[in-house]
């Protein structure tokens, strides 16, 4: 996927700072589903795997905005896929960026 940015979870900080990373983004509008029991990215069931999934779904759903990735420096950008063996981590903004739709809006 050309261009295409994920958010991901540094392996190089405390698992508490992941897991407060983990836990924001899933309280502030990710879709962390997948990473529940049985989801399709459960398995790594580490909290550096769910804390990436977890990140980057708060970052696609932000629009991929500046500073929607950082997580107080628990989160990093990159452009290698993270997902793998049944888990696929969103590439693109689910939704369209509030600013996008009302100017959409504006058009119609």
């Amino acid at each position: 996927m050309e261009d295409a940015a994920w958010c991901v979870c540094r392996s190089d900080v405390s698992t508490s700072s992941l897991q407060k990373a983990l836990d924001y983004a899933c309280g502030a509008g990710a879709d962390c589903t997948p990473v529940l029991q049985n989801g399709a990215c459960y398995n790594p069931n580490t909290v550096l795997a769910h804390c990436s999934y977890a990140v980057n779904s708060y970052y696609q759903r932000k629009g991929q905005a500046q500073g929607s990735c950082d997580f107080a420096a628990a989160a990093t950008l990159t452009s290698t896929d993270p997902g793998g063996n049944g888990c696929t981590y969103p590439a693109t903004p689910r939704y369209f960026p509030l600013s996008l739709y009302k100017t959409l809006l504006l058009f119609s």
